[in-house]
This record gives C-alpha cells, sequence and structure tokens, in this order.
C-alpha cells in the first residue's frame, strides 16, 4: 500500500494527532455525562494534546470525537465469545488505550499498528501508569508509507481467520487513492466473517467556506485532510467491503442530542457530513 506523507517530516506531526485525539478523550472522560471514561487519556496527551484541542476548537470537533469514539467502541462490544472474530487491528492506533479500557470477549488478541517511536513513547507513558491491558495486545511497529502486512503477520496476525479492522481518523489523511488502497489491502487480508469500522469525511465538508479556517490551520501543521466522499457505500462497495451501517453524527446510534447542529437529510446536495461505517468483507 502507498501511503506518503504529504509533508515531511510526517512522524512530529502524527504524533501531535495522536495527543490532540487523547485529549480530546480526556475532556469528554471528565464529563458528568461521559459517553465513555478513557482514565489514561489525559497523561497521554502531553505535552501538546490540550493546546491543539484549543487550536482546533469549534466546529463541533470535540464532540464529533467523542461520537466517533462511543461508535468504534461499540463496533468492539458487538463482538460475540464464538462468533469467529477473534482479532482486531487498530490501524495508526495512536494513543488509543480501547485494549486497556473495554471489555473483551475470552480469546481476542488486539493488534496495534503505527510508527516504531510513537508506540514506544506510548509504552513508556503505560509502564509509568501501571496500565494493564484487559486482552492480550501485541504492539506492531512499522512505516504507514510502506509495506506493513508483513510485519503484522509476523506478530502473530493470522489472514485466514475473521478480524475486525478499526481505522479512526485515517482516511482524512490520505489521498482518494490512498483510501482506496487501504480498503483493498484490508480486504486482501481479510477472511469471510471480517468486519471494518471506520470514518470518512463528507467531500462537502472539505469545500464548505464555514471550515476553511480549521482547514487552514491543518495544513499549517502539517496534517492537512484531503479525502472526502459523499457516496460511502459505493465507495466501500468499489474497494471490496459491504457497508452495513453508515451513520451520521446526530443519528440514533452517533451521539444523538450530543450532537449540536441539525442533521441534514441525506439528499440535500452539499451538506457538511461526517460518516460513521460498519462494514463486512464483500463475498469472493
Amino acid at each position: 500500500m502507498s501511503m506518503q506523507p504529504t509533508t515531511e517530516p510526517a512522524m512530529p506531526a502524527v504524533s501531535f494527532t495522536a495527543q490532540w485525539m487523547a485529549a480530546a478523550r480526556a475532556v469528554e472522560s471528565e464529563r458528568p455525562d461521559a459517553m465513555f471514561v478513557d482514565p489514561l487519556a489525559r497523561d497521554l496527551a502531553a505535552p501538546r494534546g490540550f493546546e491543539m484541542v484549543d487550536r482546533y476548537a469549534g466546529g463541533g470537533l470535540l464532540p464529533f470525537i467523542s461520537i466517533r469514539t462511543k461508535f468504534l467502541d461499540d463496533s468492539v462490544s458487538e463482538l460475540r465469545p464464538g462468533d469467529g472474530v477473534e482479532q482486531v487491528v487498530l490501524i495508526a492506533a495512536g494513543m488509543d488505550t480501547r485494549a486497556f479500557r473495554l471489555d473483551w470477549p475470552a480469546g481476542v488478541v488486539v493488534y496495534e499498528v503505527d510508527h516504531g517511536p510513537l508506540i514506544e513513547e506510548k509504552q513508556r507513558r503505560l509502564d509509568l501508569l501501571g496500565a494493564q491491558p484487559r486482552t492480550e495486545r501485541r504492539t506492531v511497529s512499522v512505516d504507514l508509507t510502506e509495506r506493513w502486512l508483513p510485519d503484522l503477520v509476523q506478530a502473530g496476525f493470522d489472514p485466514a481467520r475473521p478480524t475486525l479492522w478499526i481505522a479512526e481518523a485515517l482516511t482524512f489523511f490520505l489521498t482518494a487513492e490512498q483510501a482506496a488502497d487501504l480498503l483493498t489491502t484490508l480486504g486482501g487480508a481479510s477472511a469471510p466473517g471480517s468486519r471494518l469500522a471506520l470514518d470518512i469525511l463528507g467531500r462537502g465538508l472539505l469545500r464548505s467556506p464555514f471550515s476553511q479556517r480549521f482547514l487552514d490551520n491543518l495544513r499549517a501543521d502539517g496534517t492537512p485532510w484531503i479525502f472526502g466522499t459523499d457516496e460511502p457505500e459505493k465507495f466501500l462497495a468499489d474497494n471490496g467491503w459491504r457497508v452495513r451501517d453508515v451513520l451520521e453524527p446526530g443519528r440514533p446510534g452517533a451521539g444523538g442530542s450530543r450532537w449540536p447542529y441539525e442533521v441534514q437529510p441525506r439528499d440535500r446536495r452539499g451538506a457538511s457530513r461526517l460518516w460513521l461505517i460498519r462494514a463486512e468483507i464483500a463475498d469472493r
């Protein structure tokens, strides 16, 4: 898979993004009506995560990150003993702590795939906190701009067994070709019964004049949002996946009343959208 970064060096920018997401999860965790609680997030957000929360404030970003986190948590909660999915892969896992804070069926192995320096720093912090995973957890240090599946297999991943893939806040930073390549790469390593949970931007959001200041800040920080589609079902189908759920923030199962904006009708062209998607590997 070819996923060349748009700005070099990429690693510091990715690390800042991971800190930003951790800070956003910490803010949600400290609400009295929190949708989830991540007790590790505040420590994993240092040193710049909360600075970035302030920098990127507004536009519904914080509620979206919270809603997305809960949506993907629920994708894990769907797993049941005996349903065949016993390996979960977090692509570009960042400072994610699902292995530490969620309840897992017996026998599930969680693989966290990301750049080596980020994984090492995350593990250093987790060790200082005395954090213990609630299921078997394996980290896989890779360069996501190169072929990384062999490293995942070497860590114990078995492409012949069903998998739940989670790609959180990843497609935003890819070109359309790279996003398609990601989906086909995951599909090629997915046995029947495999699942995918991810989020994708709507194209209208990238074009909206109300988004431009935020998008300009992302570009200035070297982490531009690039890819979006207004036809997520077709995009996934074209790349080997059958969509089961496609929700927008504010819909039942995707934040409901926590979303501060009116959800636009699906047939309204040009609306700013954020897609939350669950899919299954298409029949081959």
